[in-house]
């Protein structure tokens, strides 16, 4: 799919059929969005632009001239993003793309950050006047969504944090979710280091326009909070993490806590059971009449001895 943003008298508009492209005068393109081109297309947008596309293996990589790198006359830029695929998110790269003072974004998945600051656009020409505008609106998005979702975190920690405060049990299921959380950190965490490294390397950049450093410090500034959240965020489940595997050795602990008791209390039984069985001749308690009584009464006494010890020291 392919989506270009092109100045037309005091509006922006869009356009996504490829075949008028040629109708459209260069110095009035401001973004174009390439998302899943077949191979068509991409041997059309590389020729129309004298671009070269990343193949996804290259926008993946973690140098940092794979990450970020400049010319005279162009900037290349990749960068992970987060989408939302079931109950978890996955990291997806797109790769930015500024040349001649417009914009071209490659990737293959949706990002909620692209739709937004495409209808930002078309509704508000005079905030995007390069493309550099555009690329820096997307990645502002793209942190104020990493924003809402670090704090969508925090307050899944701090509900699983009160559920293991009151109920004092663990949880297969809190156990499951803590791990998920962690990996979902783990993760903004890594979007955040590639973020941060590609907005310190704008700052460096003598390219951009002069209204567009203020912003990158900002944004540099909201991403080092972010960072620190992060951590705190981890350092908060890993903190769970113990907690909850401190509730499972109190409760295996209260298990053979049981077993051992029960060991203990009938263990006099056992021994006068086991004297009475001995096979000697001379036993005087086999020929009384009340024997068999004297037996089991001492029996029973010697268990209910163990436990008013155990039940007086407390150990119960």
């Amino acid at each position: 799919m392919i989506n270009i943003y092109y100045r037309q008298h005091d509006k922006i508009v869009r356009e996504s059929d490829l075949r008028t492209l040629p109708q459209i005068d260069p110095l009035n393109v401001v973004w174009v969005d390439l998302n899943r081109l077949d191979e068509l297309e991409t041997r059309y947008i590389s020729n129309k632009f004298g671009i070269n596309l990343s193949e996804k293996q290259e926008q993946e990589e973690i140098e940092s001239s794979s990450r970020y790198h400049e010319t005279n006359k162009i900037i290349v830029a990749n960068s992970n993003f987060l989408f939302q695929q079931g109950d978890t998110y996955i990291s997806d790269p797109a790769s930015f793309i500024l040349k001649n003072n417009y914009l071209i974004t490659h990737r293959t998945n949706e990002f909620r950050s692209f739709t937004e600051i495409s209808k930002r656009v078309i509704s508000a020409p005079k905030s995007f006047p390069s493309g550099y505008h555009v690329m820096l609106s997307i990645f502002e998005n793209r942190i104020d969504f990493d924003a809402d979702l670090l704090e969508n975190i925090a307050r899944e920690i701090s509900r699983i944090g009160k559920f293991m405060g009151a109920e004092q049990k663990a949880d297969k299921e809190i156990l499951i979710r803590a791990t998920q959380l962690q990996e979902m950190t783990m993760l903004l965490r890594q979007n955040m280091i590639d973020k941060q490294r590609m907005i310190s390397a704008m700052l460096r950049s003598d390219h951009f326009p002069k209204d567009c450093y203020d912003r990158l410090r900002m944004m540099i500034k909201d991403v080092n909070s972010l960072m620190d959240h992060t951590t705190f965020s981890f350092d908060r489940l890993e903190y769970l993490q113990d907690t909850f595997l401190g509730l499972i050795n109190i409760e295996q602990n209260k298990i053979i806590k049981l077993f051992t008791v029960a060991s203990v209390v009938f263990l006099p039984p056992t021994l006068v059971a086991s004297i009475y069985g001995m096979n000697f001749d001379v036993l005087p308690e086999l020929h009384w009449k009340y024997g068999y009584l004297f037996a089991l009464a001492l029996m029973l006494l010697s268990s209910l001895t163990t436990l008013w010890i155990f039940r007086r020291n407390r150990w119960l």
